[in-house]
């Protein structure tokens, strides 16, 4: 999201531009004479929350000696970890298919020193969301005893960051004015004045649990200990100040 603060004598210009809703980002760009140095500035900032919605992967990867077995098989076994999903009330809209694979598989035979043909494999892969961070480990379980074979995450987020970026943003804006007014006194000038503000969304730099997991660790125990520590909204703004007497 890009915003502009013109100064107030270009203020009618701004509103012409701005008012060609249709047109690329660059065209409402205004651009605002400075008659004294100025100093452009990028500063991030992010602020820790507690997550309070976790992403999950699972699936299941079959083998079988023809294509039309391995897709059955592969499908059968989904299904019942897609079930498994629904008596832990897993809403049907937070379970997204987020890939599917069938492939024959070869194995290089050293003493023949060819590719030999040893079957085909399918694989099924879904995307959970979880309302709250609860249930991870309950769920990782269920999903394995369902007949998962692969899991990744836990990715953990915030449903609504709005409070948390509005407060990095503060504190960015901040950090620039007073950057800007320590550059200013430095070059013998007593003030700053706002010419240029952009800003983007910094992306959310959440404290990995785990990535990938082992499958047969996560059945060797029950529900596997999972803390979702904080993560973070952030924002990210270019100011451009110029220095003033």
């Amino acid at each position: 999201m890009k915003m502009f603060i013109p100064a107030a004598g270009f203020m009618a210009s701004a509103m012409a531009a701005a008012a060609i809703t249709n047109a690329p980002v660059q065209a409402a760009e205004v651009q605002i004479a400075a008659s004294g140095p100025v100093v452009e500035l990028t500063v991030t900032e992010n602020v820790e929350a507690e997550p309070d919605e976790v992403t999950i992967g699972a699936g299941v990867t079959s083998e079988a000696p023809t294509a039309v077995e391995a897709l059955r098989g592969n499908s059968a076994q989904m299904e019942q970890v897609i079930a498994r999903l629904r008596q832990l009330r897993v809403p049907a809209n937070n379970i997204q298919t987020a890939g599917i694979s069938l492939g024959a598989r070869y194995d290089y035979d050293q003493t023949a020193q060819r590719q030999v043909f040893r079957g085909y494999s399918a694989s099924n892969r879904v995307s959970v969301k979880l309302d709250g961070v609860d249930r991870v480990g309950e769920v990782l379980d269920a999903l394995v005893a369902a007949g998962a074979t692969d899991l990744s995450g836990p990715d953990f987020t915030i449903a609504d960051d709005t409070a948390a970026r509005a407060q990095a943003r503060q504190a960015a804006m901040q950090t620039a004015m007073a950057q800007a007014k320590e550059y200013a006194r430095m070059a013998g000038y007593s003030d700053v004045r706002l010419l240029k503000l952009e800003e983007g969304i910094a992306p959310g730099m959440p404290q990995p649990l785990m990535r990938a997991m082992d499958v047969q660790a996560v059945s060797a125990k029950a529900a596997p200990p999972v803390q979702p520590g904080l993560v973070q909204a952030g924002v990210t703004i270019v100011t451009t100040f110029e220095l003033t007497r």
